[in-house]
């Protein structure tokens, strides 16, 4: 059986890499970037330096930062706006996973035209786009090496996934380097998603070999280092080891798909402002408890590409462990409940059942290899809570 593989045409990975921008731009047949980055990017002087680097190359270029960390469908036209009354001819997405998301939906809307709900899923999207680069500056979300993107309706506080060949970067910089200043809770909650996405590429019923091996490879250079760099910031090793991980990560998920974890994860982002990589890691340990019984071997096999079990242990041992990890890790990394976040227990229980229903409309908890019903979803919710 055969599977369709989808990756940047170009990639630049490594400390350092961010000084090949230019000839990457260049290698794309490129002459006129248009920056896609928020304020926090701009105020750290990076968006700076990126400029400085195009013009030492004799790029002139311009710098659009109205981003948001949630996009919706209504900041995303304000960057089809800036796209369209320039002459650009590619855009550069500098920053975390909602500015790279951003990107990808500015490339197709000014590319192909139309509103972001026209290419909700399941329409697979392959219309031709404006090229895009990618420069991630978190380890986790994967979104540069991904054929996804995730756009908020702005009407209802909806979490739209979109999918397709024209939501892949046309080529991916990823540079550790620019994760040194990442403050600790965002290297937690993007660390932890990285994760996610990894174990849930792995035993997602789309899986096939080479997810499957990006996966394990993933999960065998986060686990070991998310407390590590979380603890030093400095560790430099670390830092390269997540960012590559992470990057291996969003290569498996993108190539087999993510399940139950991310479908529940959306709806409480959208309605109760969670980032992504939080919400991610209040379920997580709920999620996979649910879900071994459906696929005990492949869990099993996490855990040891983990470090948390070894090859002597059982598959119901590994699991078991597994389960402890998971829990020890969110506490390591102060998770917490949503509770603890903030949510209002009363306004979290009255949307439950909206929120399952938006998820099983996802079609991520069909890739689950147990496949839960409305009511279980709830139930998984609800146990947010004991």
């Amino acid at each position: 059986m055969s599977h369709s593989i989808i990756l940047p045409r170009l990639m630049e990975i490594g400390d350092g890499a961010i000084v090949k921008l230019p000839a990457m731009v260049r290698a794309l047949g490129c002459s006129q970037p248009l920056i896609i980055t928020d304020k926090t990017m701009v105020a750290l002087g990076q968006g700076e330096r990126i400029t400085s680097l195009l013009a030492e190359e004799g790029f002139a270029t311009q710098i659009f930062d109205d981003t948001i960390p949630e996009p919706t469908d209504t900041s995303i036209e304000a960057g089809v706006n800036a796209i369209r009354s320039g002459n650009f001819d590619c855009l550069i997405a500098l920053g975390g996973g909602s500015v790279i998301d951003s990107a990808k939906a500015m490339a197709v809307l000014a590319g192909a035209g139309g509103k972001m709900r026209d290419y909700c899923f399941p329409r697979i999207v392959s219309e031709p786009v404006i090229p895009l680069i990618a420069v991630p500056t978190t380890a986790g979300t994967g979104s540069e090496v991904t054929r996804f993107t995730i756009i908020t309706d702005a009407r209802n506080d909806e979490k739209m996934l979109c999918v397709g060949p024209s939501f892949m970067p046309t080529a991916a910089l990823v540079d550790p380097e620019l994760t040194h200043s990442l403050p600790t809770r965002m290297t937690a909650d993007t660390g932890i998603d990285a994760l996610t996405h990894a174990i849930e590429s792995y035993v997602s019923r789309k899986g096939n070999p080479f997810s499957d091996y990006n996966a394990l490879e993933a999960m065998r250079l986060i686990a070991p280092n998310l407390r590590r760099v979380c603890k030093n910031g400095g560790d430099t090793h670390a830092r390269a080891d997540m960012m590559l991980g992470a990057t291996l990560a969003g290569i498996a998920f993108s190539n087999a798909s993510v399940a139950l974890v991310h479908g529940m994860s959306r709806p409480i982002g959208a309605l109760f402002h969670v980032p992504h990589g939080l919400s991610n890691a209040m379920l997580l340990p709920s999620v996979t408890a649910f879900s071994i019984p459906a696929a005990s071997a492949r869990y099993a096999d996490c855990a040891r590409a983990m470090g948390v079990a070894d090859i002597t242990d059982g598959d119901q041992d590994a699991c078991q462990k597994l389960l402890e990890e998971l829990h020890a890790l969110n506490a390591d990394l102060d998770v917490p409940t949503p509770e603890a976040f903030g949510i209002a227990k009363e306004a979290f229980f009255s949307a439950m059942h909206t929120m399952a229903n938006q998820a099983m409309a996802s079609g991520s908890p069909g890739n689950n290899p147990r496949i839960p019903s409305i009511e279980e979803m709830i139930g998984i919710y609800s146990g947010l809570w004991e």
